[in-house]
C-alpha cells in the first residue's frame, strides 16, 4: 500500500500553514492522491519534496507562476534559476543607476542641483541598452547618407553604458541626450547646405583617420595633411575652391558649433574605455586646427 499524507502531516513536516498548502495545490501546483474516505485531500510522498522546493523557491523572492511551471514539468528548475538571475541582474543594474543619479544630485547644491535634476529627468531610468541614443543620433545624420557611413559614424557617437555607473557617468549619458537634441547641434551634422552628403561625410571620416595618430601623440593641430583633407572635403562639399579665403570663412563657421561638439564627444569619451581617439575627438582637432591657423585671416565672404 501506497504511503500518502495528510494536508496536515505536510504542514507539520514543511512549517507551511494548511491555508498556504491549500491554495498551492488549487493552483495545480501540487500533486495529490485520491481523497481518503472520509473525503479528505491525500498527498503523494513526493508533495512534501515538492512543497520544500517551494518553500526554498520562494524564500529567495521567486513568484509563485514561475515556480508552477517548474511544478508542472514546462519548465526545468535550471532554466527558472538561469531566468531569475538575468532579472536580478537587471533589477540590480537599475538600482545603480538610480543611486548614481539620486548622488549627482545630493552632491551638489543650489541652481547646479536644479539642473542636474532637470537634465537627469531624461534618463533617470536605466536605459536596457543604447537604443534611445542610437535612435537621436539616426534623426541627427542625414537620410541620404548610405548605411554604411551612418553606422561607422553612430558606432562611434553611441557609448556603452557602465556596468556600474559613476554620478560623473550617468550626467554624461544625460550631456549626450541634450546636446543630440540641440538645435545647432542637429543643423551642423544635417549638412542641409551641402548637396553631396555622402561623398562629404566619407571625405571626413577618411581625414578623421588620417589625424588620428597626430591627436594620439598629442601634437597641435598644425598645418598637415589630414588638415588639408579636412578643408579640401568641405570646399568640395560647398562647390567651392579650397583657398586660403575659404579656410578663413570655414573657420569663422565652425567656432560657434565646435564647443558643442567638443562637448558631446568629451562626454562621450568619459563613457568608454574604446582605445585610441574617437571619431569625434579627431574632429574637433582638425576643426579647432582651422581656427587656430585661418581663424584671424580675413579674405571675402562667402555664402552658402
Amino acid at each position: 500500500m501506497r504511503v500518502t499524507w495528510s494536508i496536515g502531516e505536510l504542514a507539520a513536516h514543511t512549517g507551511l500553514s494548511v491555508k498556504a498548502i491549500r491554495y498551492y495545490t488549487d493552483i495545480g501546483l501540487l500533486p495529490t492522491a485520491p481523497r481518503s474516505q472520509g473525503g479528505h485531500r491525500r498527498y503523494p510522498p513526493e508533495a512534501l519534496e515538492q512543497l520544500q522546493l517551494v518553500r526554498q523557491l520562494r524564500a529567495l523572492d521567486v513568484l509563485i507562476a514561475a515556480i508552477t511551471g517548474v511544478a508542472t514539468g514546462e519548465s526545468g528548475l535550471g532554466d527558472l534559476l538561469a531566468e531569475q538571475l538575468e532579472s536580478t541582474r537587471t533589477q540590480l543594474a537599475e538600482l545603480r543607476w538610480r543611486e548614481a543619479a539620486l548622488r549627482a544630485v545630493e552632491e551638489c547644491h543650489g541652481p547646479e542641483r536644479l539642473r542636474r535634476l532637470r537634465l537627469l529627468t531624461r534618463v533617470s531610468r536605466r536605459p536596457r541598452d543604447t537604443a534611445d541614443l542610437t535612435r537621436a543620433w539616426q534623426r541627427v545624420l542625414p537620410e541620404s547618407l548610405p548605411t554604411r557611413l551612418a553606422e561607422a559614424v553612430t558606432a562611434q557617437a553611441v557609448p556603452e553604458l557602465p556596468l556600474v555607473p559613476t554620478p560623473d557617468a550617468v550626467l554624461a549619458y544625460a550631456e549626450l541626450h541634450f546636446l543630440v537634441a540641440e538645435p545647432a547641434f542637429l543643423d551642423y551634422w544635417a549638412a542641409s547646405h551641402v548637396r553631396d552628403k555622402a561623398s562629404m561625410y566619407a571625405a571626413l571620416l577618411d581625414a578623421s583617420d588620417g589625424a588620428a595618430p597626430a591627436v594620439a601623440a598629442g601634437h597641435a593641430p598644425h598645418r598637415c595633411e589630414a588638415l588639408d583633407a579636412f578643408c579640401r572635403a568641405c570646399a568640395r562639399a560647398l562647390d567651392m575652391e579650397d583657398t586660403t579665403e575659404f579656410r578663413a570663412f570655414m573657420a569663422m563657421g565652425v567656432q560657434t558649433t565646435v564647443p558643442l561638439i567638443r562637448r558631446y564627444w568629451r562626454y562621450r569619451d568619459a563613457l568608454t574605455s574604446a582605445p585610441g581617439p574617437s571619431l569625434g575627438k579627431t574632429h574637433c582637432w582638425l576643426a579647432e586646427g582651422v581656427i587656430a591657423e585661418y581663424g584671424t585671416a580675413r579674405g571675402p565672404a562667402y555664402s552658402r
